[in-house]
């Protein structure tokens, strides 16, 4: 096997080999190399202490008690004078992670070793970690060629596992998944962005041990889950969640849609519809990925049948109080927040030609300029998981008229006046009455953008302020 190096780790590996210290690449890094993928985020473990390590590289910053120093790239790159291509291959938002051999002792709180020592061998270090894809290590021997001599270290059989596209734990899965919870989450967000199965053993371990997660955090939950909905295989992902009965901890108002009935078009019930379209859903983001997946979190609770007739009257609002409170749950940011509640109340738009163009602004407005686009990729999740075509000429004509408006006034600050031209022109002092002409304004330009003229405005204002 041959790979190329970034400079910058090769940089940081002769600086520890001059010093007399072994150092190894390892983690993700390790398992990418060995897919021939690209690799952006670089992890070593050293003999090295972190004081010796901050001796190294005195631009690094030690912040923790496990034994992990962090250098950021900006600093590497400086230290290193590097000016051609420092980083091709290299995750700038994240920094160099070194980290001295360790062996810990009794977890304690399902997530953190209640004591760390520093390990004296590579094996032990590696002997500690969750995956045996992960529990690999490079020792370059020969640093600056093109074709590094180096070694691959596997005590746990992670070579064998990569080429079975196995997630499989180090040592008995059930101690592992003790040790830290949130691995049970890891294991499943690993094989959704690898395209791995979980081997049977560990498999189990996560359902019989699921009641761990209940230890972890919400914000951690909260990322591992936005890990999943980002991977290449998301829907893979949410199914392994259920069955290993992980979701009724993270999403239980998502285990609920399992059969529930649909009908006219849908030929699933709300859960394998909501996997469809998460699956199908265009965009990368995962706020928008999980409004495909929630966008029908209301059914379970609005489902009718009347006389064979199944209805779900006003999903979408019930939905948007549901996704609420999971939003709140999960401490989302209140921008993510905001644009997963907007996708989810008003996803079942409806076109007509006959709209206004007046009519297609409102729409925008209401659902804001920025999100537009991840509604219309909301739909096109929604309509390829419930088996149709991507579009349809309704939703290509919508588009068509949305661009054209698109960058039209949508807000009163879009206005070519604002509320000192009113109050100098009109002689008003601050007050509801210079609010009241200013929505007035922009109600007439909402109807015709034409009338958004500076000159047209300042007259229209003065007409306005007799009636």
């Amino acid at each position: 096997m041959k790979f190329i190096l970034p400079l910058l780790v090769k940089k940081v590996i002769k600086d520890f080999q001059k010093n007399n210290f072994e150092i190894y690449i390892v983690g993700g890094a390790v398992r990418d190399l060995l897919m021939a993928k690209a690799t952006y985020d670089w992890d070593f473990t050293t003999n090295a202490t972190p004081e010796e390590i901050q001796k190294i590289l005195p631009e690094s910053f030690y912040d923790n008690r496990f034994g992990t120093v962090g250098i950021a790239v900006k600093d590497l790159i400086k230290r290193y004078q590097i000016k051609d291509k420092p980083l091709k291959g290299i995750n700038t938002s994240r920094p160099f992670e070194i980290t001295t051999f360790r062996t810990e002792g009794v977890y304690r709180d399902g997530r953190h070793p209640n004591e760390v020592s520093w390990g004296k061998t590579l094996e032990e270090d590696l002997e500690r970690r969750d995956f045996t894809i992960n529990a690999m290590a490079i020792k370059i021997q020969e640093v600056g060629v093109k074709t590094n001599q180096f070694t691959i270290i596997d005590p746990f059989g992670g070579q064998q596992d990569l080429q079975k596209k196995l997630i499989r734990a180090v040592g008995e899965p059930a101690v592992r998944f003790k040790e830290d919870a949130l691995r049970l989450m890891r294991a499943i967000r690993i094989a959704a962005e690898l395209g791995f199965s979980i081997e049977e053993k560990t498999l189990k371990a996560i359902a019989e041990n699921h009641q761990l997660l209940n230890k972890i955090s919400a914000e951690r939950l909260r990322d591992e889950l936005f890990k999943i909905l980002k991977a290449n295989f998301p829907a893979d992902g949410l199914k392994l969640l259920a069955a290993t009965h992980l979701l009724e901890i993270i999403l239980p108002e998502l285990s609920k849609t399992q059969g529930v009935q649909q009908a006219g078009h849908h030929t699933t019930d709300v859960w394998h519809h909501s996997l469809a379209s998460l699956a199908n859903c265009p965009s990368p983001e995962p706020v928008v990925r999980l409004a495909a997946l929630l966008h029908d979190i209301g059914k379970p609770v609005t489902f009718r049948k009347i006389e064979n007739k199944i209805t779900f009257y006003g999903h979408e609002v019930v939905g948007t109080k549901i996704a609420s409170k999971i939003a709140e749950r999960l401490k989302f940011s209140q921008r993510d927040k905001e644009k997963l509640l907007i996708l989810i109340r008003y996803h079942m738009f409806a076109y007509q030609p006959a709209m206004t163009d007046a009519s297609i602004r409102r729409f925008i407005r209401k659902v804001g300029r920025e999100n537009i686009n991840d509604m219309i990729l909301l739909r096109i999740a929604d309509r390829l998981g419930g088996g149709s075509r991507a579009t349809s000429w309704r939703l290509r004509e919508l588009q068509e008229r949305i661009g054209k408006v698109l960058y039209t006034p949508m807000q009163i600050k879009d206005l070519k006046v604002n509320g000192y031209d009113v109050m100098k022109t009109l002689k008003l002092k601050p007050g509801p009455k210079v609010g009241k002409i200013l929505n007035q304004l922009f109600e007439e330009v909402l109807e015709d953008a034409a009338k958004n003229k500076r000159e047209y405005l300042l007259k229209r204002m003065k007409a306005l302020k007799t009636t």
